[in-house]
């Protein structure tokens, strides 16, 4: 009896999925009469994989090249499993991220949500992610203090000492291990030697290398690793926390845990994913602008030049065994222009995901109530009509401006990422002590490729010579 069911409930289920296609394909063709032109790719599938074939990060890659020529700047897709309205327009993308809450909201793929966790600032929405990144913004706004100051400073010359007797490195692996350090001591105060800092690093790879990954939970693959990862880390944060806990009452607060335990407004899980989301932030895009600084520097002998000369000014106006301090901070200008520069020319943040809450006419183009919309920052940056020889990696292009509209490296409106100024100011001391200590030439071909999260394939391989006359 079984046996002769078995075609027929076949059957029906196959005829369920038909139908539920031809309703979802007749749902949208009835709204595409007033959304931009497009196409939608493949059922369920939609144009995902060609949105996402790697390319050069310097480059908009061919998938946006051939759809923005076709269709304009702003076009339909079917991206992430959704209908999607795709923004290269850069007036369309500063309007989307300054009206978060209001028209649009944050909207990542429900994956991310369960690698990243629901109390992560970077997928809660409305009160909840305000009141998470107000207590954000008041822990990074601390990098301004001398003793964060010296901790950076003090770590980049660890970094410098440790390449005295060393011709070759990887430097993406090195960028890594001091961004790593600096936000591990300063949220937890864990040093570089303690076994717990070596646990976290490296639950925290696997993390990464999962968080990018085909999103299935099947075990054994990165995204189920990058789940178990995550869920140790947060039980080593939690073993922290209940450590500090033990302190007596009214011990001066010395890291960024110490504030989020002063807090009486979040509860421990929303602590801990706090501290995930600052070494999230303090680790892997920070680690990724200075290697892309160290990689367009290689390629541009001028700009390194003045970089140099300027950090040397800085050095002559220092005492022996000075600490760098917020004042030279704020004299490193041609650096600022540099970090923009490789921000602008590397695309560490590709694309934001954002939802359109009700329906948007704006500059002619219909956005549909509901769909997924994506505003492309790598399209504006590298856009010849805003930029001037828009594909190469020019810094004197940001003296005496920097426009919102035309350059979002780090977001923009509500939800700009908090730490944007700490990982400059990082970047910018690192460098200090690098084109004043060493020279380097990058070892065969190597540059950053967007997957769309951006990495070096061979980790920028380096040769380096220590100025022992000059340092």
């Amino acid at each position: 009896m079984g046996a002769e069911i078995f075609p027929f409930a076949l059957a029906f289920f196959f005829g369920v999925v038909l139908a539920i296609l031809f309703l979802h394909v007749w749902y949208q063709r009835k709204e595409l009469k007033h959304a931009p032109q497009g196409s939608m790719g493949w059922p369920l599938v939609g144009e995902t994989p060609g949105f996402l074939r790697p390319h050069r990060s310097n480059s908009i890659g061919r998938f946006l090249q051939e759809h923005s020529s076709r269709y304009g700047k702003v076009f339909r897709s079917h991206l992430f499993g959704s209908a999607t309205i795709v923004s290269c327009d850069h007036e369309l993308n500063f309007f989307i991220l300054q009206n978060e809450e209001k028209i649009f909201e944050c909207s990542y793929p429900k994956a991310i949500h369960g690698v990243l966790g629901k109390h992560s600032m970077l997928v809660v929405t409305g009160e909840e992610h305000k009141r998470l990144r107000n207590t954000i913004l008041g822990l990074t706004n601390s990098w301004k203090s001398e003793e964060n100051l010296r901790d950076i400073d003090e770590h980049a010359v660890s970094v410098m000492e440790s390449w005295r007797d060393r011709q070759n490195i990887i430097f993406c692996e090195e960028a890594r291990k001091f961004t790593f350090n600096v936000i591990v001591k300063q949220i937890l105060s864990l040093k570089p030697e303690e076994p717990q800092t070596a646990e976290i690093l490296q639950d925290f790879l696997t993390f990464m290398k999962g968080l990018v990954s085909f999103p299935m939970y099947i075990p054994g693959t990165p995204y189920a690793k990058a789940v178990k990862a995550r869920a140790r880390i947060s039980s080593t944060v939690e073993g922290i926390v209940q450590e500090r806990r033990k302190k007596e009452a009214g011990s001066e607060k010395c890291d960024f845990l110490d504030v989020l335990l002063s807090s009486g407004n979040l509860c421990d899980k929303k602590r801990v994913s706090l501290v995930l989301d600052l070494l999230l932030g303090g680790y892997e895009t920070t680690s990724l602008l200075m290697t892309l600084v160290v990689y367009f520097l290689g390629n541009c002998p001028t700009a390194l030049q003045q970089l140099k000369e300027e950090h040397q000014m800085i050095r002559r106006r220092k005492k022996g065994g000075e600490h760098l301090s917020l004042e030279d901070y704020k004299q490193m200008e041609f650096t600022q222009n540099v970090i923009h520069e490789s921000l602008r020319c590397g695309n560490i943040v590709k694309f934001v995901h954002r939802k359109a809450l009700k329906a948007v006419n704006f500059k002619g183009y219909e956005l549909p109530a509901g769909w997924k919309v994506l505003p492309i920052f790598s399209t504006v940056h590298l856009d010849p009509s805003l930029h001037d020889k828009a594909s190469e990696f020019f810094p004197w292009r940001w003296e005496g401006q920097c426009s919102s509209k035309r350059f979002a490296p780090f977001g923009g409106g509500p939800r700009m990422c908090p730490g944007a100024e700490l990982a400059k100011v990082e970047t910018a001391f690192f460098l200090h002590h690098l084109v004043l200590n060493f020279r380097w030439t990058i070892q065969g071909e190597d540059y950053p490729i967007a997957y769309p999260y951006v990495e070096f394939q061979r980790g920028l391989p380096l040769r380096i010579e220590h100025l022992k006359n000059e340092g």
